[in-house]
């Protein structure tokens, strides 16, 4: 081999080590504690320098031995970490929709309707509501930003002919004592849960109390495709209440989650980065046709509903306050 083969070899090496490394070291320090935490990263980091010692010091096979047996016993128990249903959730995701659907005839269960008095406060209250889906008329995206506009969550909300919406909403099932954390969602640290929830729970909640920047676009579909989208959210509650899954803040996320169940409307739906730059999938929509097509700056201000919302007092429902023009 080569002097330069070898130096590649050397680095590729020290690469592998220092990417597992930071990998594994993140994910013993979110999901151990205490003094189980302390031992295991003192394990990884000594299975680190023993590989590197062998590497450099003794036998390169001794080396990549070592590092494989530390990938598989990390992997190994990796595994072990499964999704639960059952745990001590936070008030707001303690329940997720159950669906039956009969024909043309929908029920969902745990329906959340909160009056919310804080952005963390609130009188809980879980409805159930029978749907028909011939009276299924409008479907509407609802986006809100609250620090960063590339970065949006996304709901979607239903409205039937008796002046009625639900809200489907993919979140973070967060246990009653766990804040949100970027890297968490990458490191099955947190379940995923689908709420359906009323207007004047979920977005007033964002309008309101949150104080971030919501907006609603009518999303334009057929009869047909309304009812297809719809049932797919319906479909998905009963998948996760059969099998719960992780949340992953790249691969099943609220915007993502959308993306696989509008498959069903069109199954060659080309994947995009503004899928993940959630704040922008306005623009994404608007080339696939299905919200109208104005320039992005007077589009995106004609669908803020922050200011309708809170500068509202005439006692109108919700749902009519937000979509006044």
């Amino acid at each position: 081999m080569t002097r330069s083969m070898k130096y590649l070899a050397h680095t590729l090496f020290v690469l592998i080590i220092l990417a597992g490394t930071a990998w594994s070291a993140t994910a013993l320090w979110l999901h151990l504690t205490g003094g189980l935490r302390v031992v295991a990263l003192v394990a990884l980091i000594a299975t680190a320098l023993t590989a590197l010692t062998l590497r450099f010091k003794r036998s390169r096979r001794s080396g990549w031995a070592i590092l494989a047996l530390g990938g598989l016993a990390v992997a190994g128990w990796y595994q072990t970490i499964t999704p639960e249903q059952s745990r001590d959730w936070a008030m707001d995701v303690s329940k997720a929709v159950l669906a039956d659907v009969e024909g043309d005839h929908v029920r969902l269960a745990n329906i959340r309707d909160f009056e919310w008095q804080t952005k963390t406060e609130a009188t809980p209250r879980w409805i159930t509501e029978d749907y028909d889906l011939n009276d299924l008329e409008t479907v509407d995206m609802i986006t809100s930003v609250w620090d960063n506009p590339d970065i949006a969550h996304l709901l979607v909300s239903f409205g039937f002919a008796s002046g009625e919406n639900v809200v489907f909403s993919v979140e973070i099932r967060r246990e009653a004592d766990e804040e949100f954390n970027e890297f968490g969602g990458f490191f099955r640290q947190f379940e995923l849960v689908l709420i359906a929830a009323t207007e004047r729970d979920i977005v007033k909640l964002r309008t309101n109390y949150r104080k971030e920047q919501v907006r609603l676009y009518p999303v334009h579909l057929s009869a047909e495709q309304r009812r297809t989208m719809f049932l797919s959210y319906v479909e998905l509650a009963q998948r996760l209440e059969e099998k719960p899954a992780f949340y992953n803040t790249i691969t099943a996320n609220c915007t993502t989650s959308v993306w696989a169940l509008a498959l069903a409307l069109k199954p060659d739906l080309p994947m995009d980065e503004r899928l993940i730059l959630s704040g922008r999938l306005p623009d994404y929509l608007t080339d696939l046709g299905v919200i109208d097509a104005a320039p992005a700056e007077e589009r995106d201000q004609e669908a803020l509903i922050t200011p309708l919302a809170q500068n509202d007092t005439s006692g109108a429902p919700f749902s009519s306050v937000i979509r006044r023009k």
